[in-house]
């Protein structure tokens, strides 16, 4: 969207083009933007992928602008929380946190189990309460009575069932 407003404010005659800034003050608010990201917009992600967001996770305070300067000179002389303190204004979660397992798993699996009972039952209801008998023509005597019909008209004699009978020895080849 912001590449598409820069580009209309470019052929409409425009001089200075739009900045990014100015386009996304609404989100980003008063953060720095300071990289391109993963697609050139300003947008705070924890990506494994792209790990330096184009902007800051926090806005500056006057606690972190001191810190920002702070930074500027021997880090050896800045205190652990304060190393924390800059790391957590600038990004949400550490590698290890975004990256740990969630336990989302655990819902999936659920959810299968849930849906492969509801089937289950549906299905049982429906065959003790909706169906009715089954037909004669599926009890074994039938189907066989079925299958001596058939070989006795010859059915397919070339390729299908009739070709897999012996006549002459009453018995299947």
């Amino acid at each position: 969207m912001a590449l598409r407003l820069l580009a209309t404010s470019m052929k409409q005659g425009g001089k200075t083009p739009i900045s990014v800034r100015t386009l996304y003050t609404d989100r980003i608010g008063t953060r720095e933007i300071v990289g391109y990201g993963w697609n050139g917009l300003p947008c705070y992600t924890d990506n494994l992928h792209y790990p330096m967001p184009p902007v800051r996770f926090r806005e500056d305070t006057p606690e972190i602008k001191a810190l920002r300067v702070k930074e500027k000179g021997d880090w050896r002389k800045m205190t652990l929380h304060e190393k924390k303190a800059l790391y957590r204004s600038s990004f949400c979660q550490t590698f290890a946190e975004f990256q740990a397992p969630t336990g989302e798993w655990k819902m999936c699996i659920a959810g299968v189990f849930v849906a492969t009972s509801l089937a289950l039952l549906v299905t049982i209801w429906m065959n003790t309460c909706v169906y009715g008998e089954r037909p004669a023509s599926f009890s074994e005597a039938s189907q066989k009575a079925q299958l001596k019909r058939m070989l006795d008209l010859e059915v397919n004699p070339i390729h299908g069932l009739a070709s897999k009978w012996d006549y002459e020895n009453k018995r299947w080849k």
